[in-house]
């Protein structure tokens, strides 16, 4: 396969006839799709289509209850807990949903030194983050792309105490074929790169400038991506730019493209909403606004859609939305996220950041609530050294065997938190919940489990299976 993909078929006349004609609202056709989705093998477009035009409220009941059971029986209870950390604000684009576009006054410009980087890096340690996810607008300081590199290494490079990340994620520009292999060789864990909009004639209208500018180099970047060698990649759709049906069936499209040309789809997919950003008009009134229902409708069609899939919900949203939608199939979490450079050792400037924040919450607070809602909070990155990526992992997130690796491992990296880093309070509602959790194994796995909790309560750290 050629290196220059020039572009991924979205085919918007057939979304568009498939919503206008190919909608099924009867209930005894949406009951017959979701008990297919329980089957765990994904939905078509047509099928989709139809859960989305669903209004009635006994069968919203149903599609809520139908993606649980999904999110339950492929992830279990776990919610992996990672943060972002902007590395700059410089951008060369015209985007005009978001503050960093290059012609916002609004926005103080700042890029991190790497002793910044460093600093930030050992703020979010001690806090007990194990994961990053590094981002930075789509412009770089004079050292171009190898600015990006030397970050990762900076935040590989952190050990603090018993602490340290243990996986770092990238969402940056997208890259060239020799650039993603220099990431790749750089150990990141998944590539994230949002779509924004599917829909070309939006997607011209709100980005008017720079090389984002370019529909298709964009839709290209994870074929490029995967090309290079990285095995998982995340894509995403900023909603509110247009109609979240259209862009629900685009994403499926796509998804089909890489499992066609690659033999697997995207790892993660983020479900952002456009939230107002400094000096942005648009942020601050959506074209295509997403009520509270709607978005708990689209996060529980994802899940049915494409069950296998990660769905990462950030701090954009509310504490009281983002408890909602764990149940309807979210697997990750940002907590206690700051979205300027320098956000974790300074104040919270809103002159430097990307976006408004609905959930301002530190991470050992959203550690606790999750906990009494009944989750496992999960720091683990074991797949990643194990080699459990791409297709492998897929292998087994598909029929729903990897929550029997992840349950161990998420237990594994909680029991650390709670000994390095939890409140008091914390640290006695998550020990109740681990012996809870343990209680209710399977003999074999929890003399397993046990063995290992000894071992963290005892020192021992990053222990895994």
């Amino acid at each position: 396969m050629s290196s220059n993909v020039e572009t991924v078929p979205i085919n918007e006349e057939l979304i568009s006839d498939t919503l206008k004609h190919g909608i099924k609202k009867d209930a005894v056709y949406i009951r017959e799709v979701l008990a297919k989705a329980l089957e765990l093998k994904g939905l078509n477009e047509i099928e989709v289509a139809s859960l989305s035009s669903i209004s009635d409220p006994v069968l919203l009941k149903e599609l809520f209850d139908t993606a649980r059971k999904v999110k339950e029986e492929i992830y279990g209870k776990r919610l992996v807990l990672f943060a972002p950390l902007y590395v700059s604000n410089l951008c060369k684009n015209e985007c005009l949903y978001c503050a960093f576009r290059r012609s916002n006054t609004m926005v103080r410009r700042k890029s991190l030194t790497q002793e910044e980087v460093c600093k930030e890096v050992e703020t979010l340690v001690d806090q007990g983050h194990k994961r990053i996810l590094l981002v930075a607008g789509e412009s770089y300081p004079s050292e171009g792309f190898d600015y990006i590199i030397k970050c990762v290494e900076t935040i590989y490079s952190v050990k603090k105490g018993r602490g340290e990340i243990r996986r770092v994620n990238v969402n940056v520009a997208p890259l060239s074929l020799e650039e993603f292999k220099r990431l790749k060789s750089a150990k990141i864990g998944t590539y994230q790169l949002f779509q924004e909009t599917y829909h070309r004639e939006t997607y011209q209208k709100v980005h008017i400038g720079g090389l984002k500018k370019d529909f298709d180099w964009r839709i290209t970047a994870m074929d490029r991506a995967m090309k290079a060698g990285i095995d998982d990649v995340g894509v995403g759709i900023l909603f509110g730019l247009f109609d979240w049906r259209f862009e629900i069936l685009a994403l499926m499209q796509h998804i089909h493209h890489l499992e066609e040309t690659f033999g697997v789809g995207p790892h993660t997919i983020s479900v952002p909403r456009l939230e107002p950003a400094c000096g942005s008009d648009l942020s601050t009134h959506p074209p295509y606004a997403v009520s509270d229902i709607d978005f708990r409708k689209i996060v529980a069609l994802l899940r049915l859609a494409v069950p296998y899939t990660g769905i990462i919900m950030s701090t954009r949203e509310t504490p009281n939305i983002r408890r909602e939608t764990f149940a309807l199939g979210v697997s990750q979490i940002s907590a206690g996220s700051r979205t300027n450079p320098g956000g974790y050792t300074g104040n919270e400037e809103e002159d430097m950041s990307q976006f408004s924040l609905g959930d301002h919450r530190s991470l050992d607070e959203v550690i606790q609530d999750i906990t009494q809602l009944g989750y496992i909070p999960s720091f683990c990155t074991a797949c990643y050294r194990l080699g459990r990526t791409g297709a492998d992992f897929m292998d087994l997130a598909k029929p729903g065997l990897i929550k029997n690796h992840c349950e161990v491992n998420a237990l594994s990296t909680f029991a650390e938190y709670l000994e390095d880093y939890a409140s008091l309070e914390t640290k006695r509602l998550g020990w109740v919940k681990i012996e809870e959790i343990i209680n209710s194994m399977p003999e074999n796995r929890r003399t397993r489990t046990e063995k290992m909790l000894s071992r963290v309560k005892s020192g021992e750290r990053d222990v895994y299976v």
